[in-house]
């Protein structure tokens, strides 16, 4: 089946397998790797990318049912060179260890500072609830969503 979608700002037209997963998609087809595959289940967020501004788990959903959506992922949120303030705030704020939840981790927040610029420290862990970190551990990740909405500089 053919599908045309936005991915990472990018026209895309496809012909995809109706099994075919939106992660496999992405990392297989447009070799984006960012997009990585923690549990398979929808539990992790490891493999979550945004549909339409929306953090979803492309592991769980098909690639045909992004037809005609706007899809990003964490290579698709730099711009002009620079990294998006939710990036540059993980770095600053040692949110990173391994990487490896980092990309689902900076989509949900970014999602999470579009419908709300500026969120409680409740409202950040509610939004992050489906991303686990074995590493880091939570506590950088939300001051780095905190810095974020305070914006550069704060």
């Amino acid at each position: 089946m053919i599908i045309e979608l936005t991915v990472n700002g990018r026209p895309c037209s496809a012909d995809v397998d109706q099994e075919l997963r939106l992660i496999d998609f992405l990392r297989d087809n447009l070799d984006l790797k960012s997009v990585r595959e923690g549990c398979g289940a929808g539990e992790c967020g490891a493999c979550t990318v945004l549909l339409n501004r929306k953090p979803v788990c492309s592991c769980l959903m098909p690639a045909f049912q992004a037809a005609g959506a706007d899809v990003l992922t964490v290579e698709g949120l730099e711009s002009g060179g620079r990294l998006d303030v939710v990036q540059q705030a993980f770095l600053d704020r040692g949110a990173v260890q391994c990487g490896f939840c980092t990309p689902g981790m900076i989509l949900t927040a970014r999602a999470l500072l579009w419908e709300n610029p500026r969120p409680t420290r409740a409202e950040i862990r509610r939004a992050l609830a489906g991303n686990i970190c074995r590493c880091t551990g939570f506590q950088p990740i939300v001051e780095a969503v905190e810095a974020a909405a305070a914006g550069p500089g704060e």
